[in-house]
């Protein structure tokens, strides 16, 4: 027989009868209402304590079954209540695994309590009351034994550092399954608070309506929440109740935790940074409110009837982070005859490095070491990237299939770390792979993330290894984030991380999406915003016969491919993004119109257009913290520093421009208001003043927030801003110089950012309008604005313009390398421009994309060298540091 547990339930309901407990879709349960419905419940379920899982959410029943499962003495379990295939299997693999005697869930007819038994088969220990998923380092499956004094004594110490009263009202952000949440549904009825029942995301404004609407005083977030935040703009004044935030479920970066904080004391409410795990029934320390601006990088002190001890090896000043209290888990569960066993465990060993500072708080430095049989050799991971980096070569590394696997950030440190890691540890070099990303990953939490580069190898792996299937197959989250780790070199990418957040740009863009299109079918307008979770859910295949996608690599004794296949490839269309096309045809257009090979005015000004609509989509991306700021800046440094030097060389050989040319600064300095060879880069001029104008812009915290609340009200405002000063300073027609000044055609860059905000038909229409309007009388000559209008409408409406793929890798090349073009076509076409125009035209672009591909080879053997210049000096500055 199963001994008796002690009832939980009820008294975790610390609530006045007559006080709101729960609010859920308008209906108000009162604690007198939800401890009848507790009770009746726990009669359902039978005085003979089994195994109850609950497929958790948050919404009623799920949490009425939860308490009433504790109060009959019922060890419970909760797992996610979605239906996605993931949360499916977990389900599938826990019931297998570990036997439930009940499985509570929803379904088409209400809520159900599935008996698999009358009784149980299992026997409990006394104290066991609840069991929580966790796959823990190892990844295998295991449940966290809590006990019913785990569970209350974490409830109270919560309750106290974030001083609850019953005139508290939490939002339910996190699922009740994941400890963080459930810890909130405990504290709060633990001191008669209330709670607000939602599923709804923070970047949901039905979410805001609702929190308004009940007064939410709080909710909770994982550094991904506070990243919708600020994505969406969060600045408080959204929620006039609220008094405090709480963060946890990983590392918050310190720039974060004090803008929040900082963003907090203007507002009224606190943050509590919050670090914990589920062995610890969730929480083990929290950093004081009060201390967030000025220690953001802590994890403060331990909670209430905790204590922490750092076991340290051969007197090191970090060591082992160990935890001891009374919500230290009894120990765990590797299957059903591990339920009825008693605390096996005294103490959390956390695997957490971490160091007590100064000023009396913890703080997290690292993870334990990492050890893996690789050829039959035991290796220290940790050991072999610090044996590298004495050489010289930074590196990360991973093990998987019995490999060793290396990652730098270039392909020459890969090799070098291969050769030097095969030396070093006797490894032979054909089981050690060797990967080139563009940075090194880290997880949500800050944390080097090597499952990410496990991923990215094995994506990688596949991509060399095979052909691309001709026809789709079957798409999921996973599939579209391997695509991005893959294409855009970033092998941190999530399943939740958008094209934009993860840095792609307008050229980047082309090859993801026609890989993505391949993948996925037709891709909608706003792709680059939406995360291979959305991606996947709305993918519909296209046809095999529209795009015959090209191998990377045949594999190895492949036959050759058929010359009737060759050509079938050849032949066959795909679609470009519309701005890559219409980028292609203004520079070529502005190349021929300058050699006299057409006359076909306005490409640079439609171009000025689709800039700005890449403007938009990419830097001023909605991404979290100064991000937009960083893309801005580094945009402008594109564009002005090979302009810089290239129009500073062409001074100094010929003396041909003035310096304020060279620094692009004409728009500043007095003009007779004649065209002169001087204004030749006006069109840099406009871009790199726009970069800057942005920036300045969004420097402003509050402005910021503004426009991510209402992107498209905001891009109107700045085109109807950028048009005032139009007619302010040229008038209806603009005249000679005129056109070209920045403050007279910055209205375009405008017009393109509203174009990328047109999110509905009805604002579309309404740009088009704006777009006949703004244009036709500008240049006081008809064709060269039809040219300008008709791009921009293109732009609008097109999404993407079919060619022959064969045609792509050309529109692609031109397209990417038009800055380069335009910079360097000057010194090409004239001595041509009477003779031979077509050949200076052939000949501008020819220059102009050899100049590009050296400039993007100098770029990167330069930064190659300044990461081996910065590996060469951290020995000394951190000697510098010490004395």
């Amino acid at each position: 027989m199963t001994a008796t547990a002690p009832a939980l339930g009820l008294s975790l309901l610390g609530g006045d009868p007559d006080h709101a407990a729960l609010i859920a879709d308008g209906t108000r349960i009162d604690y007198a209402e939800l401890a009848e419905r507790v009770t009746r419940r726990r009669d359902e379920l039978g005085a003979v304590r089994r195994l109850v899982m609950v497929a958790a959410g948050n919404t009623v029943e799920p949490i009425v079954t939860y308490l009433a499962a504790l109060e009959g003495g019922h060890p419970v379990l909760l797992v996610s209540g979605e239906e996605d295939d993931a949360s499916r299997a977990h389900r599938t693999s826990l019931i297998a695994r570990f036997d439930p005697d009940v499985v509570a869930h929803g379904g088409p007819s209400g809520w159900t309590l599935d008996e698999r038994r009358p009784g149980s088969r299992h026997e409990f220990h006394p104290d066991l009351a609840v069991l929580s998923s966790t796959s823990g380092s190892t990844g295998s499956p295991k449940l966290v034994r809590l006990s019913v004094e785990n569970v209350r004594s974490n409830a109270a110490a919560i309750a106290e550092y974030l001083r609850l009263t019953p005139s508290d009202r939490a939002a339910t952000t996190l699922p009740p399954q994941y400890c963080y949440g459930l810890s909130v549904i405990n504290s709060h009825l633990l001191t008669g608070a209330s709670l607000l029942l939602t599923e709804r995301s923070v970047a949901d404004e039905e979410f805001w309506t609702r929190a308004r609407a009940h007064a939410v005083t709080s909710f909770a977030g994982v550094p991904y929440t506070f990243e919708l935040l600020e994505a969406r703009g969060f600045d408080g004044a959204d929620l006039p109740s609220l008094r405090y935030l709480t963060q946890a479920g990983g590392r918050m970066t310190p720039d974060a935790v004090r803008r929040f904080a900082h963003l907090g004391r203007e507002r009224g409410f606190e943050l509590f940074v919050m670090y914990g795990q589920t062995e610890a029934t969730a929480r083990m320390a929290y950093l004081p409110p009060d201390l967030a601006l000025t220690h953001a990088g802590a994890i403060g002190r331990p909670i209430p009837g905790g204590a922490f001890r750092i076991d340290t090896v051969d007197g090191a000043e970090s060591g082992e982070l160990v935890y001891e209290g009374p919500n230290v888990m009894m120990g765990y569960a590797h299957g059903p005859e591990d339920f009825a066993l008693g605390r096996t465990v005294t103490e959390l060993r956390t695997g957490d490095v971490a160091r007590l500072r100064t000023d009396g708080l913890y703080e997290i430095v690292g993870r334990m070491n990492r050890f893996v049989k690789v050829f039959g050799l035991r290796l220290d991971l940790d050991r072999v990237e610090n044996l590298l980096a004495e050489e010289g070569i930074e590196v990360r590394a991973a093990s998987a299939d019995e490999r060793l696997l290396l990652f730098a950030t270039s392909e020459r440190a890969a090799a070098r770390a291969r050769e030097r890691a095969a030396a070093l540890t006797g490894v032979p070099a054909r089981v050690i792979g060797a990967y080139a990303v563009s940075e090194f990953p880290r997880t949500s939490s800050g944390k080097r993330d090597y499952a990410a580069l496990v991923r990215f190898a094995a994506a990688h792996d596949h991509s060399t290894a095979a052909p691309r299937p001709t026809a789709p197959a079957a798409v999921t989250a996973e599939t579209v984030r391997d695509l991005y780790a893959m294409l855009l070199g970033e092998p941190d990418a999530g399943i939740d991380d958008t094209f934009a957040g993860l840095g792609g740009d307008s050229l980047s863009y082309v090859e993801v999406s026609l890989r993505l299109e391949e993948m996925v079918g037709t891709l909608p307008r706003d792709w680059p915003t939406r995360t291979p979770r959305e991606l996947a859910e709305s993918a519909s295949p296209p046809q095999p016969s529209v795009v015959n996608a090209e191998p990377d690599a045949a594999p190895a004794g492949a036959a050759a491919a058929s010359v009737t296949g060759t050509s079938r490839r050849r032949l066959s269309w795909t679609r470009l993004e519309t701005p890559v096309v219409l980028r292609a045809v203004a520079i070529f257009l502005i190349v021929a119109t300058h050699a006299d090979l057409l006359a076909l005015k306005g490409g640079a000004h439609l171009l000025l257009a689709v800039a700005g609509y890449n403007l938009a989509r990419f830097q001023l991306a909605p991404v979290a913290g100064t991000a937009r700021l960083r893309r801005l800046g580094r945009s402008a440094a594109q564009l002005a520093v090979p302009a810089v030097l290239w129009i500073g060389a062409v001074a100094l050989v010929t003396g041909q421009y003035s310096p304020t040319t060279v620094a692009l600064v004409n728009n500043f300095v007095p003009s007779d208001g004649r065209w002169n060879e001087q204004w030749q880069f006006w069109f840099l001029e406009a871009m790199l003043w726009s970069f800057a104008g942005a920036a300045a812009l969004f420097a402003v915290r509050r402005v910021e927030r503004l426009e991510r609340r209402a992107p498209f009200g905001f891009a109107l405002v700045t085109l109807a801003v950028a048009l005032a000063a139009r007619f302010a300073i040229a008038g209806p027609t603009a005249e000679y110089v005129e056109r070209y000044s920045a403050p007279v055609v910055l209205w375009l860059v405008a017009l393109g950012w509203l174009v990328a905000r047109a999110d509905t038909t009805a604002r579309r229409i309404l740009v088009s309008a704006v777009t006949v309007a703004a244009t036709f009388g500008f240049f006081g000559d008809p064709w060269r604005e039809a040219i300008v209008a008709e791009g921009i409408l293109a732009l609008v409406w097109i999404r993407a313009i079919p060619l022959p793929r064969i045609a792509v890798p050309l529109v692609v090349t031109v397209a990417g390398a038009s800055l380069f073009v335009y910079l360097t076509h000057w010194q090409v076409y004239p001595p041509f421009e009477e003779s031979a125009p077509w050949l200076g035209t052939l000949l501008s672009f020819v220059v102009g994309v050899i100049a590009y591909r050296l400039y993007l080879s100098a770029g990167a053997g330069a930064a190659a060298g300044w990461a081996r210049l910065r590996r060469a000096t951290a020995p000394l500055s951190l000697r510098l540091r010490r004395a």
